[in-house]
């Protein structure tokens, strides 16, 4: 066949090699497995997929936080070095990430911290080896595209919440705790504001559209997830109920990184819609012109007609609840939570 025969015989966008993103959107996930619960004894492999872990005493304050709540730990072996702005190479950092999925020693898994670099490592994962070896993986910020990536390729539950380093203390150790540790089917709902959420009094959860749907939850940090997109390793969207959240992007780059999003495909056909409270997001050099935070939300999530709503205490902040990524929750707009239909772990 001629070439101009094969372009007409063709969509113009496949010819084109444009429709990756919005084709997977709506490709089926793999069948969700659950990781087995973490319990008290069970040891933990502490790895840095991403940034490097400037300080050593880091690994102690993460060791102790875990062995507070019942936690051994085992640290990877370049969870301490440094290539660049990276804690090893991409394949060293690969290497740890599934040498601590296959060693039967080690029962679930937490990033040190986040920064930049899970992406690169990505290509180097032996994913037939973590589907082998389902463990609890818990980190977030840049590790997002770390939680996706084996949700999208085994149907692992991930979890976006704290790092190792995160204070595990108070509201996040609870939240984390009984996701993870006591296998509740618990409501994702912010803490009541008091002395220790002082964050909470600027970031109120605010229904954009009531109603309640359901779906597996997906998501993670907007920033890395709208890098994700033309990739091999984003899950689809549709009928998930998706969340994100930010810190300190100006709102021109959340209406940016949500108009890439949408204008990708992957807004069309997700059940539900929820925004973490996006802290130290406004606008660039105290320039107050132009349109509110909320404003450009609802710009691009009201016309999908799906139950959405902000403020989550999901990501960066103090308190943040531990979040499971691909199990299926029931999402209440107006009341501004996420019930989980089923334990997220085993």
């Amino acid at each position: 066949m001629h070439r101009r025969d094969l372009l007409r015989s063709v969509p113009l966008g496949a010819a084109l090699g444009l429709v990756g993103p919005a084709a997977r959107a709506t490709e089926p996930r793999p069948t969700t497995a659950r990781p087995r619960r973490l319990r008290p004894g069970d040891t933990v492999g502490l790895i840095s997929p991403a940034g490097v872990t400037t300080d050593p005493t880091d690994i102690g304050r993460a060791q102790a936080a875990l062995a507070a709540l019942g936690l051994e730990t085992v640290v990877a072996p370049h969870a301490l070095a440094e290539v660049g702005y990276f804690a090893g190479t991409d394949e060293q950092r690969a290497a740890d990430v599934t040498r601590m999925f296959a060693d039967r020693q080690v029962d679930g898994i937490l990033t040190m911290r986040g920064g930049w670099g899970c992406a690169r490592l990505l290509p180097h994962l032996d994913f037939e080896v973590i589907r082998a070896n389902p463990k609890v993986l818990c980190g977030f910020s840049d590790v997002t595209s770390l939680l996706l990536a084996i949700t999208a390729r085994t149907g692992l539950v991930t979890f976006h919440g704290p790092n190792a380093t995160s204070n595990l203390n108070g509201f996040t150790g609870q939240s984390f705790r009984r996701v993870v540790m006591d296998a509740d089917a618990v409501t994702l709902a912010n803490p009541p504001f008091g002395p220790d959420t002082p964050v909470l009094a600027r970031y109120p959860t605010t229904t954009l559209r009531p109603g309640q749907a359901r779906g597996p939850l997906l998501g993670g940090n907007l920033t890395v997830l709208a890098s994700m997109v033309g990739t091999p390793f984003l899950p689809p969207l549709n009928g998930a109920i998706l969340f994100v959240e930010d810190v300190g992007e100006a709102i021109y780059r959340i209406d940016r990184m949500l108009t890439q999003i949408g204008q990708a495909g992957l807004l069309d056909g997700i059940a539900g819609f929820v925004f973490g409270a996006c802290n130290r997001c406004d606008h660039d050099s105290g320039d107050s012109a132009g349109f509110t935070l909320e404003e450009v939300i609802r710009q691009h999530i009201e016309p999908l007609g799906v139950p959405a709503y902000t403020g989550a205490t999901i990501g960066h902040l103090g308190p943040k609840l531990t979040v499971p990524l691909v199990a299926e929750v029931e999402i209440d707009a107006e009341a501004g939570t996420l019930r989980l239909t089923a334990p997220a772990v085993m």
